[in-house]
């Protein structure tokens, strides 16, 4: 359980502190606050999810001075990750960081990664499909002009984290803002108590083959993992931000979606813990396993736990998994009137998917039967004491109970060991809402 934050004063030295208000196992080194743990210096705690399976997950907790860093800008953000020793290093993020800046601090918008003669008004009345069609995908220069200006602010926004790295806002407002974090090929990452904000795509691409009506879509993740193992993602707030899809203009009768997903972990990432975070007001939320033939990579992978997160006003993917062996328990699912909600877990080819004890507050009208959708023919979850407005219901059979195409089936074929607590359904918004996302942490 996260430590409470202590107003001055409060109680006498640690030893109070220790009761009942730090994590599970947790003991007082000393008295007075010198015995606080240092937040950059906390490590995954033993049986804390997938993430603490063979060997745990400790990113930069044993830098050095020289390894360890204060940034307040994206100069000093990029300088900072830049560094590829691999020996354990801190990043600690004050105040607001904007990636969408160029070297000297000014502020960039759309216009300034535009090359090519790209303009948003050329690139539709080419593209418009009652010009172009709709049976194939754009191409030729105004297409060529688009991708050259995605790469161009790619290049600004997209950031890799290397290995035996802690990345930790400091206090209670530190803010990544456009970035995209990229954790590729990496070991032993942590990433903590910030709030990544609107990871925009300034050139989503428009596709008339996707689905009945065409799409657009959009690159950058606020996180993605790739090809990594050993990752902690805790006590971060994920949010779309200033820039909600609601104020987005739809062109050709679709939403000119300029976001992708708050945090994808794809292409064989294993041993993965995201816990105490918030998702908030987005789209495409998380993604576990990226593709139906990706088993080359994913099959016997992707082993992660989400536990303890607030999910909120998120339409869909909370997540959609494939292949992984992923325990999702402990979460909350809030949806306000009026707020977007498709599906919450996305049961989808191989996945082994097992979510139990969670709540979900939705909106009167949201039925029960709405939380699952399986994409793929033959698959099974298990889904035990989860909580529906205030009282246990069966998931699976209210699914089923609408007479849908497709079954599921109720045992995933596993039983999850890595739990360091398993709070009732009926106590998980209170304490979710008291401790998840950024700004909430001690240690």
């Amino acid at each position: 359980m996260p430590v409470r934050r202590l107003r001055a004063g409060a109680l006498a030295g640690c030893a109070a502190l220790a009761v009942g208000l730090l994590p599970l196992g947790a003991t007082a080194r000393a008295a007075g606050p010198a015995c606080l743990p240092d937040p950059s210096r906390t490590v995954l705690g033993a049986g804390d999810g997938w993430g603490a399976a063979e060997g745990g997950v400790t990113g930069g907790s044993e830098a050095d001075r020289a390894h360890t860093y204060t940034v307040t800008d994206r100069a000093g953000l990029v300088a900072a990750l830049n560094d590829q020793d691999p020996t354990p290093k801190i990043i600690k993020i004050r105040g607001t960081v904007d990636v969408n800046t160029d070297d000297a601090g000014r502020v960039l918008g759309c216009a300034d990664y535009a090359v090519d003669g790209y303009t948003i008004e050329d690139y539709l009345a080419a593209y418009d499909p009652q010009v172009w069609g709709w049976e194939s995908e754009p191409e030729g220069p105004l297409e060529d002009a688009r991708h050259a200006s995605q790469l161009a602010q790619r290049e600004r926004v997209r950031l890799s984290v290397g290995s035996n790295t802690t990345i930790i806002g400091e206090g209670r407002d530190a803010r990544l803002l456009g970035a995209s974090l990229s954790v590729q090929n990496a070991e032993n990452v942590i990433i903590r108590n910030l709030t990544l904000e609107d990871a925009a795509d300034c050139f989503p691409s428009w596709d008339p083959t996707d689905g009945q009506f065409g799409n657009w879509n959009s690159e950058y993740d606020a996180i993605e993992l790739r090809g990594s193992r050993h990752v902690w993602i805790d006590h971060n707030t994920f949010t779309d931000g200033r820039n909600p899809d609601s104020g987005l203009p739809h062109y050709f009768g679709r939403l000119y979606q300029q976001h992708d997903g708050l945090l994808d972990i794809v292409r064989g990432t294993d041993l993965v813990t995201v816990s105490w975070n918030v998702f908030r007001e987005h789209d495409k939320t998380m993604i576990i396993g990226n593709g139906d033939g990706a088993g080359a990579d994913d099959r016997g992978r992707l082993r992660i736990t989400l536990h303890h997160n607030l999910f909120h006003n998120v339409n869909e993917r909370a997540p959609r998994v494939r292949f992984g062996q992923v325990d999702v328990y402990n979460n909350h699912y809030r949806q306000d009137e009026g707020g977007r909600f498709g599906y919450s877990w996305g049961v989808g080819f191989e996945s082994r998917l097992v979510a139990e004890h969670n709540a979900f507050t939705l909106a009167r009208g949201t039925t029960a039967d709405r939380v699952i959708r399986p994409f793929n023919d033959g698959q099974s979850l298990t889904a035990g004491d989860n909580w529906f407005n205030g009282r246990p219901v069966d998931l699976i059979a209210a699914y089923h109970a609408t007479g849908p195409a497709r079954t599921v089936g109720e045992d995933a074929g596993w039983t999850p060991a890595l739990r360091t607590r398993v709070d009732h359904p009926a106590a998980v918004p209170v304490l979710v809402g008291l401790y998840a996302g950024s700004g909430r942490l001690i240690g």
